[in-house]
């Protein structure tokens, strides 16, 4: 018998036959996407309003009596944990990831279906667990959202007993959602691709999602480990991470254990988790620009190394996180070093979209407009951590607010940045639809501006010196009277910057129904999940025939050719020359939208 691809096999044993099976059990990588996405938009919300409850304390402070300083630190650590895990990596992994990979590899759907479909409701499960928390008795755990023994599980803890337990619980449960959606994904592109599709001709945001799936599926295993030592730590007495210790006068039945071994596991998982994050947004920032510039994207070659470079790289510097816990300073030289060394590729990334910028035919449409503010607030962000890699530098500003404006600007702002620029890149093709321009605008001008009134002054609060996780500073002599000040200017700035999302939410829900229609491809843009047959592509996305792959993904202003782009899928024989009659054909009156 004739082997067939199986990028080329239909299966129609999850063809959706009903309601259910279309929008709830549903296998549809694209409807499965849409589950994570809006799932992870919700429980941001939530992370979102606790910010504002964090920055309400801390702006005017004992003025709100429900905020007392045990809810105080589960703010803190609920927001830290939602933004990381289960917004960011589970929106840009779960739901880009899964609505782009097969589309842009030319593929009918995910590998594994039905795997798919279990890695999404084993996440919701996840999030169930976690929000559960704020029902149980002690509340959810305040012991910071990096979660440090034996501080976590001891009295004196908000959460020690159920909170701290369900929190640990939700991330095993996460991990194993991601490990089945990160097999399913690693699988599809390697195995799946369109005839073609060779691996140098992959869009830079599958290579992003690929490298940050293969980083989650080596990292994510330390932080398994780390929740499940911890947990019998609690609550079976074992001592992994507990040493001797008197809590409250009494001597605890723990010996032996070691607190910095739970930093380690930690961090080596929670460094790659900053690339888990960053790589697919890299990739994706990358289509956008060269899409919205009409260029082709600078040193193609050098950004798909740079992406892999900077993966491998990410499992070597794990302890620059932990130049206080007393390591060795030959350990402290190294970390610092390897540091220094991952800014490399990521720096020539910087410089490459630059370049790609850089004389191109920039539309500024709303998608552009958050590229462009991404790298502006990655770049900062970026120049802040050289500071922290530092050792010297890095010991008195460790627990000060300059770490919070660092970490919020690369790790918080800038993939956000990102992830605005997507939703309004590809919500036409996911839609058929636009959002509203002028309410995507007023939307980024709010947020760019507002993110810098935010995290610029906290940079200056923690040259100060003002520590970060406190509830309250009180009278503390080397803190002058103004940071007082300016902390209330940061929390104005904080909720007008919370409102302004409540836009875009809005512009969401009234683009589905009101928004105005778009074309297959409105953004005339050269990768294949454009080239569908149907917009929003239906059940199968490509109808009979899977799509040929010919060139490269960024066949933009090409020297000679009418159009200023050619298609991934577009034979050399059928590309229309400028010397030629351009005839009747479909995109001629569809202008590019601005």
């Amino acid at each position: 018998m004739k082997h067939i691809a199986i990028a080329e096999q239909q299966d129609s044993s999850h063809q959706p036959t009903g309601f259910l099976s279309r929008y709830v059990w549903s296998q549809d990588h694209k409807v499965i996407a849409i589950q994570y996405a809006c799932t992870a938009i919700l429980v941001g919300l939530v992370a979102l309003v606790l910010s504002a409850l964090m920055r309400l304390q801390l702006g005017f402070p004992d003025s709100f009596s429900f905020i007392d300083p045990s809810a105080y630190l589960q703010f803190v650590t609920m927001h830290g944990m939602i933004m990381v895990i289960y917004l960011l990596t589970a929106l840009l992994l779960g739901g880009f990831g899964n609505y782009l990979i097969p589309l842009m590899i030319g593929a009918r759907d995910m590998v594994f279906p039905f795997l798919n479909m279990l890695s999404y409701w084993t996440y919701l499960l996840a999030v169930i667990i976690l929000l559960s928390s704020f029902a149980v008795m002690g509340g959810p755990t305040g012991a910071g959202w990096t979660l440090y023994p034996p501080q976590a599980i001891l009295a004196g803890t908000p959460g020690k007993d159920w909170g701290i337990v369900l929190m640990l619980l939700s991330l095993a449960v996460f991990i194993v959602a991601f490990t089945m959606g990160g097999l399913n994904y690693v699988t599809t592109i390697l195995q799946a691709r369109a005839r073609g599709m060779t691996l140098m001709r992959m869009p830079l945001t599958i290579w992003g999602i690929f490298v940050a799936t293969v980083l989650g599926l080596l990292a994510f295993p330390a932080l398994l480990v780390s929740a499940i030592m911890m947990l019998l730590d609690k609550l079976v007495g074992t001592s992994f991470f507990m040493p001797a210790i008197l809590s409250l006068g009494e001597s605890l039945d723990y010996s032996g254990g070691s607190p910095v071994l739970f930093q380690h596991l930690f961090w080596f998982f929670g460094h790659p988790e900053v690339y888990i994050v960053a790589l697919p947004a890299f990739g994706m920032v990358s289509d956008v620009i060269a899409t919205h510039a009409r260029k082709n994207i600078f040193g193609y070659r050098m950004m798909v190394w740079a992406i892999v470079a900077i993966g491998g790289l990410s499992f070597i510097v794990w302890a620059h996180h932990m130049y206080v816990s007393g390591m060795n300073p030959y350990f402290g030289f190294f970390f610092a070093t390897t540091t220094l060394i991952i800014a490399v590729p990521t720096a020539l990334k910087v410089y490459n979209w630059v370049l790609t910028l850089w004389r191109g035919n920039i539309h500024m449409t709303v998608p552009m407009m958050f590229a462009i503010g991404f790298i502006f607030t990655f770049t900062h962000g970026g120049l802040t951590g050289l500071f922290l890699g530092n050792v010297v530098v890095d010991l008195p500003l460790s627990d000060t607010y300059f770490v919070v404006a660092h970490f919020h600007m690369v790790m918080g702002v800038s993939p956000i940045m990102v992830l605005f620029a997507a939703i309004y890149h590809w919500y036409p093709k996911m839609s058929g639809r636009f959002l509203h321009q002028g309410l995507g605008k007023l939307h980024f001008w709010v947020t760019f501006l507002g993110a810098y009134a935010v995290y610029l002054p906290m940079h200056y609060l923690g040259f100060l010196g003002v520590p970060r996780r406190y509830f309250a500073m009180g009278p503390t002599e080397f803190i002058p009277e103004s940071a007082q000040t300016l902390n209330a200017s940061i929390t104005v700035s904080a909720l007008i910057v919370g409102v302004a999302q409540l836009l875009f939410i809005a512009n969401l829900i009234w683009s589905t129904f009101k928004g105005k229609r778009a074309s297959a491809n409105p953004w005339h843009a050269t990768t294949l999940e454009w080239q569908t047959p149907q917009t929003p592509p239906a059940h199968g996305n490509w109808g009979a025939e899977l799509p040929v792959v010919y060139r490269w993904a960024y066949d933009y202003s090409v020297p000679g050719v009418k159009d200023d782009y050619i298609p991934q899928n577009c034979p050399q024989d059928a590309v229309v020359m400028a010397t030629e009659n351009l005839g009747e054909r479909g995109e001629e009156a569809d202008g590019f939208v601005g």
